[in-house]
């Protein structure tokens, strides 16, 4: 059970942050997952619900690499909630039921070496906050630097995603993967 009261509609909101609440539903269809806890901080909600969407939906980073990353911090994290949000992306990116196995069991084995190649760098950076400089070269000769500070960023933003709904207790959604 979330330790924090759900905010699922506007109406819970003072008037003034209505705007924020449309500008998340506007772009994700409602007030659902970790939304629900970062608008008891509106600010914050709209600041994060921004860089969210780049990172999630405009940026030019590869989708599958997005979803590799992310289901790779969620594992790390042990974040129940983001872990069940991915691993219907990853399916429909055509990652292998044996990758998510993989990821799920903090395992390297059985996966294709391009995706282990983000999987290993995304473990490194969260469990050493850092990448040798071979992995960083070889991430930038794959991706270019834009793509790389992409990726960055989007293990930067699951990270929190991860941490905050770790914090609030925030289940996973009906149906989805668990952990």
């Amino acid at each position: 059970m979330a330790r924090l009261p759900l905010i699922t509609s506007k109406d819970q909101l003072a008037t003034k942050d209505h705007a924020i609440a449309d500008g998340i539903i506007g772009s994700r269809g409602s007030l659902h997952g970790p939304f629900s806890v970062f608008l008891h901080s509106p600010e914050v909600a709209g600041r994060i619900a921004h860089l969210g969407a780049y990172v999630r939906f405009e940026g030019s980073l590869d989708m599958r690499v997005r979803v590799l990353a992310a289901m790779t911090v969620a594992r790390e994290f042990d974040a129940a909630y983001v872990w069940g949000a991915q691993t219907g992306g990853a399916r429909k990116r055509n990652v292998p039921e044996t990758t998510i196995a993989a990821i799920k069991a903090n395992r390297s084995d059985g996966i294709p070496p391009e995706d282990l190649a983000v999987i290993e760098f995304t473990r490194d950076l969260l469990r050493k906050h850092r990448v040798t400089d071979a992995a960083a070269r070889e991430m930038r000769q794959r991706l270019g630097d834009d793509a790389f500070i992409q990726l960055t960023s989007a293990i930067g933003y699951y990270s929190m995603l991860a941490m905050t709904v770790n914090a609030c207790e925030l289940e996973p959604a009906p149906g989805a993967d668990t952990l």
